[in-house]
């Protein structure tokens, strides 16, 4: 029977925190030989992927309140224009900020889309038939400050 080796905990497993202040401090100084170059690598496509979730939320939150808005016209109000207007302009922000993510824009709209269709299924009680199974508007015109889809 083998003896099964188990390495003690590092920082990084005890106390996030801690570590990262630490590998931010041996970069800054130049002591990469000594950083922990593969958690370093790992917390940073985190980071991307982080900003790519955070997109497909915000799309699917301003796609859920604009199929409301199409399909329950008679519940039309400031709030959902309020969320609306505040979803787009973060939505380009977001964007702005991460313009490599505009590459993906087609699979992060079909994800927010699925999330978007079934939330708002959800939130008005409709028959989720009632939205279309494909997302009816583009990029372009879901971030449009003018786009109000009508019933």
């Amino acid at each position: 029977m083998q003896d099964i080796v188990t390495k003690p905990p590092t920082l990084y497993d005890t106390d996030f925190y801690a570590w990262a202040n630490e590998q931010a401090a041996l970069l800054r100084a130049g002591r990469f030989s000594v950083s922990d170059i593969a958690n370093i690598a790992e917390e940073i496509e985190s980071l991307g992927k982080c900003e790519k979730r955070e997109l497909v939320s915000r799309l699917a939150v301003l796609l859920m309140h604009l199929s409301k808005w199409r399909f329950q016209p008679n519940k039309r109000g400031k709030s959902w224009r309020l969320t609306i207007e505040t979803q787009r302009a973060d939505t380009l922000e977001h964007l702005a900020e991460n313009p490599s993510l505009r590459s993906q824009i087609d699979d992060v709209l079909k994800a927010s889309y699925r999330r978007a269709r079934a939330e708002a299924a959800h939130e008005t009680g409709l028959d989720p038939d009632t939205f279309p199974v494909v997302c009816p508007w583009t990029y372009d015109e879901i971030v449009d400050h003018n786009l109000w889809p009508e019933s």
